[in-house]
């Protein structure tokens, strides 16, 4: 099986209504305690006077901030619907066919500050954390995830190929290491233009959103790296290269 990894989004969906987050229903229930740590350390931090600083925000997002402090009570939203922006826009999670929703829910991990890992049917509040973040008492966020999301993570992905579609802000949190990294694929976003590449950050989470609808519309579980950019292959121009641990698939745009 594929596991596509995502970052979240900066922009997120909530509701006037609704239940609770209930977190012994969330997926990977044993980063509870951490989730906890996290949040209730947050909803200190934004009820602060200092929340703008810490959370490195603006005045203009108050209302959001504001919701960290009631994340217990706020209705909670599945992480379908939560997520907004460039990616998720690609990825059109809500018109997806029956049996590629059954896909991305089984095959989707959102990486978050606030929640350590979601699948896309766990239901939680909107919140305004970014994993770059470095709360009080509790230290980096990259570095309070590390170890829970290595024990979790590490376990969830078996012998499935990784898609990593995330930021480096969130690949900071957790990389697969020694066996995993054999099949772990960052997908990486060019754009080129008369023989000259260049890195595009807006168009490269609008690509990654499509790579991700592409893998789960094909209903295909490419098996290793290399089957994985032949399969890419067909829809883009895409070029594989070991680095480091792990390989960088390079998808090319051209003007």
């Amino acid at each position: 099986m594929t596991l596509i990894l995502l970052p979240p989004s900066e922009g997120k969906t909530g509701r006037a209504r609704g239940r609770s987050v209930d977190l012994e229903s969330l997926s990977f229930p044993e980063l509870n305690p951490t989730r906890e740590a996290v949040l209730d350390t947050l909803a200190k931090v934004s009820a602060s006077g200092d929340a703008f600083g810490v959370l490195g925000v603006g005045p203009s997002l108050a209302h959001e901030v504001e919701r960290n402090i009631h994340w217990r009570t706020e209705p909670a939203v599945p992480a379908s619907e939560l997520y907004s922006g460039v990616l998720y826009d690609a990825l059109g999670y809500a018109t997806l066919s029956p049996g590629s929703k059954r896909r991305a829910n089984s095959r989707l991990l959102v990486v978050s500050g606030a929640w350590g890992a979601l699948r896309m049917g766990d239901r939680v509040p909107p919140y305004r954390l970014s994993m770059a973040t470095t709360l009080p008492g509790l230290g980096p966020l990259a570095s309070v995830w590390r170890d829970p999301l290595r024990a979790s993570l590490d376990a969830a992905v078996g012998k499935s190929v990784i898609v990593d579609c995330r930021s480096s802000t969130y690949a900071a949190a957790w990389r697969p290491a020694d066996e995993l990294a054999a099949k772990w694929v960052a997908v990486s976003v060019v754009r080129e233009r008369g023989g000259v590449r260049s890195v595009v950050s807006h168009n490269a989470k609008h690509t990654r959103g499509l790579v991700a609808r592409y893998l789960l519309e094909s209903g295909k579980d490419p098996g290793t790296p290399k089957a994985l950019q032949k399969l890419i292959g067909e829809q883009w121009h895409a070029e594989l290269d070991r680095t480091g641990a792990g390989w960088t698939l390079t998808v090319v745009e051209h003007d």
